[in-house]
């Protein structure tokens, strides 16, 4: 695991700025550094050893010199590319490195390699030959690209941060992203909050030459249901591929560990990694602690379990810290969590296994039962549902009245993802500057084409894996991690996972009272049947009440009065919204939170640099 960055440039002091824009991801790779520099383009390396820890240095080199590769990530499949390479003529200069498979891969099969590998990646490879860049990302999008494109400059990297300490990187806000956040609570699709900086795509290419950049789809997930198996043949073959799975992904050279909450996803994957060690976090407040759970799972298993608590104060001050590092601002409050285990991770293993995808592959979303709870309803005509939304929007919230306005809209109008914070009325009464026609939808509608005519589950899992997990459960995974230079690997979300769990039907993903049904029945075979079938929680943060205390409720309120926010938002709205929730007249704490994640985001990003 690594961070990556580079830029085309005829500049004479390109060494100079390369190791700026890496000396500013360190953190990604701690355990060295190389760079590879030539008349038109400038490449950064920092390591994290975890394969090949002598042999594995980049830039790395074919055998002619002719490609040089930075790569962040693992490929699983190394092993087999490699055998499959040297029958085919070609000669490895290292024992084990997946990095070099990239570069023989490339002369063998060209832009075709990505469509070969099993693993998570983000790797630029230049051609010197043809002056040509050819960059790419992993199927899911595990692991971050993003680039920058104006005029003649290009750059790219890990991380966003690094371009900031280029001299031909033009720093500006893009409004019309902030919009799209206050819905999705996360900065989704290709754009960023910085203009002319854009996110490469799960399961994309780039090409750059000659100043022309080109993208392009390599690969699209799909959903196929195979009706003629049984449930049992399900379990049977999901516990197959995840053992299957996780020792793919605990190849390594250096000790791994994994994290473990409460629930089914991190405790089946614990039980089948057999490791030494796993790692939970809660809280210091007993009534959103769950670290009791892990540890009597951890005694089950007979592995140790590390439980840290995370105080009020200390999750607050280092706030500024969490969202630096996210790069963009993310007001998933668990985020802030996932720092704190990874840090403590990352004081006794370099690698942690995770549960990530689970719930996108397997139907895990409490959402998912949507379609099936008052399905009576969904016959009404739809311009009656309409009516009776519009007016149930209008009246003082209580209980029935969300369902009312949620079903008053067609699937693919209502559902941008696993969260919809602010609808287009709220995001008019607090921005300053709103901005016509850039919807949510512009984003989400375009999947649901792609899935018309299937059931409503999988059109949700099909948006949320292209969405949701993209720009917030996988951003937070790589961000947090990377911040305390820990690997963060993630079996569930593996190509040959991904086979099995798109043929599973909709009746063994989800129902009006389960979810993640055929793969909670695999589990059941390794754990305990409580934790297989533990509800869907997600990680609960205590923000809500801390919210309504006057001492937290104070930081927010500072906030919202700043420069920044007068900026971008009606301030006295802020007030009303923050009055409202300490009031317990309405309970606003996630849209607080957006605003305020954003507000702290915006400081450490134009405020401070």
């Amino acid at each position: 695991m690594c961070g990556i960055t580079g830029f085309t440039s005829k500049r004479a002091d390109k060494a100079e700025i390369l190791t700026a824009m890496m000396d500013a991801i360190a953190h990604r790779g701690p355990d060295g550094a190389g760079q590879y520099i030539d008349e038109q383009v400038a490449l950064g390396h920092r390591r994290l050893s975890i394969l090949d820890l002598e042999g594995g240095k980049q830039p790395m080199f074919n055998e002619d010199g002719r490609l040089v590769v930075v790569f962040n990530g693992e490929i699983y499949n190394f092993q087999a590319l490699r055998t499959e390479l040297q029958a085919a003529g070609h000669t490895f200069a290292t024992d084990h490195s997946d990095t070099e498979v990239l570069l023989h891969g490339y002369e063998e099969w060209g832009r075709e390699m990505v469509t070969r590998l099993r693993g998570m990646f983000a790797f630029a490879i230049w051609d010197k030959a043809e002056g040509k860049l050819f960059c790419a990302r992993d199927h899911f999008g595990i692991k971050p690209f993003y680039y920058y494109h104006k005029g003649d400059s290009f750059m790219f990297g890990s991380e966003i941060k690094s371009f900031l300490e280029n001299p031909e990187f033009d720093k500006r806000f893009n409004p019309a992203q902030l919009q799209l956040y206050l819905s999705f609570q996360y900065s989704p699709g290709e754009d960023t909050f910085f203009q002319n900086v854009k996110k490469l795509l799960p399961a994309h290419w780039l090409e750059w030459q000659d100043g022309k950049v080109t993208v392009q789809r390599y690969w699209s997930p799909s959903f196929d249901a195979d009706e003629t198996r049984t449930l049992e043949d399900w379990e049977t073959d999901i516990e197959a591929a995840m053992k299957e799975s996780v020792a793919a992904h605990k190849i390594a050279d250096v000790e791994v560990g994994s994290f473990l909450s409460s629930g089914v996803d991190s405790s089946y994957m614990a039980c089948l990694a057999h490791v030494d060690k796993t790692f939970t976090v809660g809280f210091a407040e007993a009534r959103y602690d769950e670290t009791h759970y892990a540890q009597d799972f951890s005694k089950h298993i007979g592995v140790k379990n590390f439980a840290y608590r995370i105080t009020p104060e200390e999750y607050w001050a280092n706030l500024p810290k969490i969202q630096y590092h996210m790069d963009e601002p993310l007001a998933d409050a668990a985020s802030a969590a996932l720092y704190f285990v990874n840090r403590e991770a990352a004081k006794q293993v370099k690698v942690c296994l995770s549960g990530e995808g689970a719930d996108e592959f397997f139907g895990g979303y409490n959402i998912y039962k949507e379609p099936f709870t008052v399905s009576w309803y969904d016959h009404v005509p739809l311009p009656i549902r309409r009516a009776v939304g519009a007016v149930a929007e209008k009246l003082p919230p209580v209980r029935g009245l969300n369902f009312l306005v949620r079903r008053s809209r067609p699937l693919e109008e209502r559902y941008i993802g696993n969260t919809d914070l602010m609808g287009e009325r709220r995001k008019k009464q607090l921005l300053r500057h709103y901005i016509p026609g850039v919807l949510p939808t512009g984003l989400s509608r375009p999947l649901f084409d792609k899935t018309k005519g299937q059931d409503p589950v999988t059109r949700m899992q099909f948006t949320d894996l292209q969405l949701w997990m993209v720009g917030d459960i996988l951003l937070k995974a790589d961000k947090m991690s990377m911040a305390n230079s820990l690997e963060l690997r993630v079996p569930f979300l593996d190509r040959k996972v991904f086979e099995l769990a798109r043929r599973i039907p909709v009746r063994f993903r989800a129902d009006a009272h389960n979810t993640k049904i055929a793969m909670r029945r695999a589990a059941q075979r390794s754990i305990p049947p409580q934790t297989a079938d533990k509800k869907k929680l997600g990680f609960p943060v205590p923000v809500r009440a801390w919210l309504r205390d006057e001492k937290y409720a104070a930081v927010v309120r500072e906030a919202f009065h700043t420069e920044a926010a007068r900026q971008f938002f009606h301030t006295e709205a802020l007030d009303k919204m923050l009055d409202q929730h300490l009031s317990g007249k309405r309970d606003n704490w996630r849209q607080i939170w957006c605003v305020f994640v954003f507000l702290v985001w915006y400081n450490e990003y134009f405020v401070k640099r």
